[in-house]
């Protein structure tokens, strides 16, 4: 017998074994008599209240054709089950249904944790720049293969906007492959769209050239969080998802963590509109109370 301490269930050997292939930063598994337990995996598992009050979170839209694991079922199915029900979250409440893949969510899950923080991903999103919900830290960690401006190399630089607000990086000279580690704060407005990423050449005597783009659904991140409440409550566990999918830029998918008490979320991008280039960023979010 087990549990995953940061889900906050019981385990029997079996459903023990798949737990533990997803990974620890999905289920932490922990043996009742044998492993050390820390005063978090204990707090965690009280919080959360046991294998029925999970249930009634990750199993609230499981589809009546489609039944739970028995003791003889076999391991191929108990397997596609709790990486359903875990790693994808197909049953999960609406409130807390966290991604942006096509299908998993359903009208409702914008409006079902506070229909006041609700959001767009249209381009044209109204935004009511008088009133904000929270802040964005966001970390432009590097660039690499970036493209060429200039004769041999470019002078890149980032420029991240939100409805009006924009913030920008300082010009990294001749680097194809800049690392820039800067913080960029931006306030996030109550209707808010996506967030925009523009990476450009700077230029001394003429227009500075684009060098691709790309767009952050901020969607999945800000959702968990309002869900989730206060994360300095939390021991470290995922708390979403942004699947990467034909229709956005993502390199993989961006999973949203609680770490240390705050919630972040490493993103990894193509630019768009242009022939070459990748960009990583680190988003935190903070709720202005």
């Amino acid at each position: 017998m087990g549990v995953s301490s940061n889900i906050g269930v019981f385990l029997c050997l079996k459903c023990g074994d798949v737990h533990r292939a997803l990974g620890q930063d999905i289920s932490n598994v922990l043996s009742l008599t044998l492993d050390d337990w820390s005063d978090s995996d204990i707090d965690s598992m009280i919080e959360v209240g046991g294998n029925s009050y999970a249930n009634s979170i990750y199993e609230a839209f499981l589809p009546k054709d489609h039944p739970k694991p028995k003791p003889d079922s076999p391991m191929e199915y108990r397997t596609k089950f709790i990486r359903a029900k875990y790693e994808t979250q197909d049953f999960l409440k609406p409130s807390l249904r966290i991604s942006s893949k096509a299908g998993l969510e359903s009208t409702n899950s914008l409006n079902s944790v506070d229909n006041s923080f609700s959001s767009t991903s249209r381009k044209h999103a109204p935004e009511d720049t008088r009133e904000f919900v929270g802040q964005l830290n966001i970390t432009v960690v590097k660039g690499s293969g970036l493209a060429v401006r200039d004769m041999l190399t470019s002078d890149p630089y980032v420029v991240l906007s939100l409805g009006e607000q924009k913030a920008q990086t300082t010009v990294k000279a001749s680097d194809l492959n800049p690392v820039w580690n800067e913080v960029l704060n931006l306030s996030v407005p109550r209707n808010y769209g996506p967030l925009k990423l523009e990476v450009y050449d700077h230029d001394t005597f003429s227009a500075d050239d684009i060098m691709g783009e790309a767009e952050i659904d901020l969607k999945p991140m800000i959702t968990a969080a309002m869900a989730f409440g206060d994360p300095s409550r939390h021991a470290d566990m995922q708390i979403g998802r942004w699947f990467m999918t034909r229709d956005n830029c993502l390199l993989s998918d961006s999973i949203v963590n609680i770490s240390s008490g705050k919630v972040k979320q490493e993103v990894y991008l193509k630019l768009q509109n242009v022939e070459s280039g990748e960009m990583e960023l680190e988003l935190e979010w903070a709720r202005l109370d």
